[in-house]
């Protein structure tokens, strides 16, 4: 985990994230008015628990040791899966491919697949540095001109008078008891929130748009949901409040410069851009970290010089 998140924390984190993305994605096939057919979820699923197995396996074989998902019994073996359960369920929930299966196959592989070749070495253990999630839909988005996201009425597109205004109230609720609890990510999202206001701002008064129309978007199911659900992952976000302010600040940032240029699915690609932006701050202070702890060349001369007892 990067940043020092505490394993056990991470742990109740992820459970608490899975229940509510599963009670999510029931309701929503069941009463909300999701879209998607059955079919993507449970093959979203199969990939990305099919490709989280192997990863691991090959892994754990090629430096012999035992799979951790063969650690614990079959509770661990669930924790194990957790992470790849979110990943599926969210990319499911979050692209629109129409009856097609294999997008969402594909955006499913890519986003647990990189978590094994995008990695940058932090305090000597390899850590990926892209939301598994955001960057699978970036992916599939920019492979697949046919595929969308899913449109933000279909999350309440079952419920009519109160349970518009309760579904959101809801997410924010538990949205925000688990990021201040588990996750510590609270900075990032007051950061995230305020830096996507004030360019909804700055944009509305360059272009005379009415303000309520640069901020539109913060209403919508599917705001609440990235801001509290993926915006956050603690694993692709800073531990350091301040670094969260710059991270949460930075993506808004991005927002408000791809909407300037008129570019669509501005919220998963500028997630995608200051994720990568940190990934490359990361491999260069670990290089320098690593030069400065390297002997100089009159040391290390004078070590290969020396008669060893």
């Amino acid at each position: 985990m990067i940043g020092g998140w505490d394993g056990a924390i991470r742990l109740k984190g992820l459970r608490r994230f899975g229940i509510a993305i599963t009670v999510l994605n029931i309701l929503g096939h069941t009463v909300l008015g999701f879209e998607q057919s059955y079919a993507q979820p449970l093959a979203s699923l199969a990939t990305t628990y099919a490709m989280e197995l192997f990863l691991e396996w090959s892994e754990a074989r090629s430096h012999g040791r035992t799979p951790r998902f063969l650690l614990g019994g079959v509770r661990g073996f669930i924790d194990f899966l957790l992470p790849a359960h979110i990943t599926g369920l969210a990319v499911a929930m979050l692209l629109y491919a129409n009856e097609q299966i294999w997008p969402v196959v594909f955006a499913s592989a890519v986003a647990i697949g990189q978590k094994a070749l995008l990695r940058v070495k932090v305090n000597g253990k390899y850590r990926h540095f892209l939301n598994p999630s955001n960057f699978g839909i970036t992916a599939t988005l920019l492979a697949f001109p046919s595929i969308g996201i899913a449109p933000p009425y279909h999350f309440t597109e079952g419920m009519t008078g109160p349970g518009d205004w309760a579904l959101p109230l809801v997410i924010i609720g538990t949205g925000s008891f688990v990021n201040a609890r588990f996750t510590g990510r609270l900075p990032l999202i007051a950061a995230w929130l305020g830096g996507f206001a004030l360019q909804a701002g700055v944009r509305s008064w360059l272009h005379a748009t009415p303000l309520s129309v640069t901020l539109g978007p913060m209403t919508g199911v599917a705001f609440i949901l990235y801001t509290f659900y993926m915006v956050t992952d603690p694993a692709t976000t800073p531990q350091r409040k301040w670094a969260q302010v710059a991270f949460g600040a930075g993506v808004a940032l991005a927002y408000g410069v791809l909407v300037a240029q008129h570019i669509v699915f501005d919220l998963f690609f500028s997630l995608t851009l200051v994720c990568t932006a940190r990934g490359i701050g990361l491999y260069v202070l670990e290089s320098l970290a690593q030069r400065s702890r390297a002997p100089g060349p009159s040391v290390a001369a004078a070590t290969v010089g020396t008669p060893q007892s």
